[in-house]
């Protein structure tokens, strides 16, 4: 853990004892904004050698950009905030870190100790206030505690299940001194996460897995947290078993593989979606069964036994009762089964042709695809497509949320871990500028792409100020339909098209110009209206190094994502198209074999 062992101590603040227990810990990112009671913070971070800070625009702009430095980077993401609002400000990306298990580390500033529960000027209790959004919380009550409370935060946010840590410090803390000496003790006896799996429940596993028929691996956020994608493909690979990734895993398995399935859940791939709903096996690995993936869990997977392996205890059978459960890391797990399957005499990979071939003509049948707009506006699909076959899977792409976030979940091409960030668990709007903002200050030298639409843009688009002014030239593929879309596409689909308060601009007037708000945010603008723009455009912006670059899509306002599963439906229920009936009817029947099933889409195949 840390980068120095030596004990000798040493004479200083409270708040010079913050900095230097930042650097011992590996951290090289601070993003932050000063303020009352952090300024003795501030004073140390003056002198710091080891320690960039940089000053985001808002609080909440911190903690997601240090979200996308975490993801983006493996490593703990900190962010910085005075007392009072400096720190509420925090409290959205504190609890979009909880659900999708980042792990952060948030410092903020408090009122001096004399001065708490009296209502003073900026205070506030932000222990109690984040306690239900972050895996501990701690005030600093002394200054010898300082070491070693950010050394159990840092640890806590990075081992088990990943997650946000808040440290507090009363101002009165920071100014008083210490005899500071690395490294300090972690001593946390209740907090023992178990990494290794039960080698009795990986056998009793790795025997259903044998006999599976229609097996399928359902991996999860919990894949790319535990470093497990070589694992992941060497079992799959291993065993021939179809892979499905959720909306947080994508890169986890490369999406050109044969044995790639897609996306499930709401807007997922139909392959996918079949995938789930037809096994007799479920082989869960880091996912939690969330329900924009099952739908209606009374019906989801309704033929499937479950193996349920997680490294969060809590998870497991809480949503899905599970037949085998397994308590351990990703990793570990993977690679015990893999073990089993190479060294076991008596169990081999399971015969599961038939469920391949049925699951082949399905990729085949249900491709993704678009219609163009019946205006003959400019397509979203067509633009994020675009940029992945320009762009390529090597860059890192960071999505707001809404439509734009599911097409480009959608249309661009996975192939590493770490090149997908977006908000899934919270479904934070306004995610994408700052986290795209911390993933290239993780990543300096890779090309970072924040896909957002025109409502999220609008939420925190001051940290392209951020980036231009601290060197940080990221680009912006921003979706501009003038609508808050999802939104828009369910009033749509569900409220007879009463679009309430969903309509961002008048019909003929760019409101804002999002030309001239990007070049005054310091980033060069370019606007396309027309498919023929966009390519160039793309390639305009990756010449451009010096500042950030907004390309400025107008698109037609009813684009909609498809397939779709209706909230609350079961997985049978998808829909490839808005003028199609659920796919998973009487044509293509739970009860009907592999082979039936196989022969039937063949059959469906030839008449079209």
């Amino acid at each position: 853990m840390a980068a120095s062992q030596s004990k000798q101590s040493e004479r200083m603040t409270g708040a010079e004892a913050i900095v230097r227990s930042l650097e011992e810990l590996g951290t090289e990112v601070i993003f932050g904004i000063p303020g009352g009671a952090v300024l003795p913070l501030y004073e140390a971070l003056f002198s710091a050698e080891k320690l960039r800070h940089v000053l985001v625009r808002h609080e909440q702009g911190a903690g997601h950009a240090a979200e996308g430095y975490a993801w983006a980077s493996g490593k703990v993401g900190v962010c910085l905030a005075t007392s009072g609002p400096g720190a509420t400000n925090l409290v959205t990306a504190l609890a979009d870190a909880y659900l999708d298990s980042v792990p952060l580390v948030a410092i903020t500033g408090q009122v001096g100790s004399s001065l708490l529960g009296t209502d003073a000027f900026q205070e506030a209790d932000i222990r109690g206030i984040t306690m239900p959004i972050t895996k501990h919380n701690i005030m600093v009550s002394h200054p010898d505690e300082i070491p070693g409370a950010l050394a159990e935060a840092f640890h806590l946010a990075s081992t088990g299940r990943p997650g946000p840590v808040l440290v507090d410090f009363p101002k009165d803390v920071q100014n008083a001194e210490l005899d500071f000496a690395w490294p300090p003790a972690v001593d946390l006896p209740g907090y023992k996460p178990t990494t290794k799996p039960h080698s009795r429940q990986i056998t009793q596993a790795a025997k259903l897995i044998a006999e599976a028929k229609k097996p399928v691996i359902y991996a999860g956020g919990g894949i790319i947290k535990a470093g497990a994608h070589k694992e992941l493909r060497e079992f799959a690979e291993l065993t021939g078993v179809p892979v499905v990734t959720t909306l947080m895993a994508l890169g986890a398995f490369p999406s050109h593989h044969e044995l790639f399935m897609g996306m499930p859940g709401m807007h997922g791939t139909v392959p996918a979606v079949a995938a789930l709903q037809k096994a007799d096996l479920l082989i869960t690995i880091g996912a939690r069964f969330d329900d924009r993936v099952t739908g209606d869990p009374d019906r989801f997977a309704p033929d499937a036994q479950v193996i349920h392996a997680d490294v969060d205890p809590a998870e497991i059978g809480k949503i899905r009762v599970v037949d085998v459960p397994i308590v351990g890391d990703a990793r570990q797990v993977l690679s015990e089964f893999t073990d089993v399957f190479k060294k076991s005499k008596k169990i081999s990979a399971p015969k599961i042709d038939e469920w391949k071939g049925y699951l082949g003509d399905m990729k085949q049948r249900f491709p993704r695809g678009y219609d163009p707009q019946s205006d003959g506006s400019l397509s979203p699909q067509y633009v994020i497509e675009t940029l992945s076959k320009e762009v390529g899977p090597e860059a890192i792409y960071v999505a707001g949320v809404g439509q734009h976030q599911m097409w480009a979940a959608q249309f661009i091409d996975f192939e590493h871990p770490r090149t997908w960030l977006n908000s899934g668990g919270l479904g934070t709007m306004g995610f994408s500028v700052p986290a795209a903002l911390g993933a290239k200050a993780a990543c300096p030298d890779k090309e970072v792409w924040a896909i957002d639409g025109d409502g999220c843009f609008q939420m925190t688009n001051q940290e392209i100020t951020t980036a231009a002014v601290e060197g940080f030239p990221f680009k912006v593929a921003l979706i501009n339909n003038g609508n808050l879309g999802m939104v828009r596409q369910w009033q749509t689909l569900f409220y007879e098209g009463h679009y309430s308060h969903t309509k961002l601009h008048q019909d003929t007037t760019y409101v804002p110009d999002f030309l001239g708000l990007a070049s005054a945010l310091g980033a060069e603008a370019i606007r396309v209206t027309t498919e023929d723009e966009v390519l160039p455009a793309i390639q305009r912006a990756r010449e451009i190094n010096d500042r950030p670059v907004v390309i400025d899509f107008v698109v037609g306002e009813d684009a909609q994502v498809w397939p779709m599963i209706s909230a609350g439906s079961s997985n049978s229920e998808i829909q490839y198209a808005r003028d199609l009936r659920p796919l998973f009817d009487e044509e293509i029947s739970a009860g009907e074999s592999p082979a039936d099933i196989h022969e039937t889409v063949q059959e469906v195949n030839e008449e079209n």
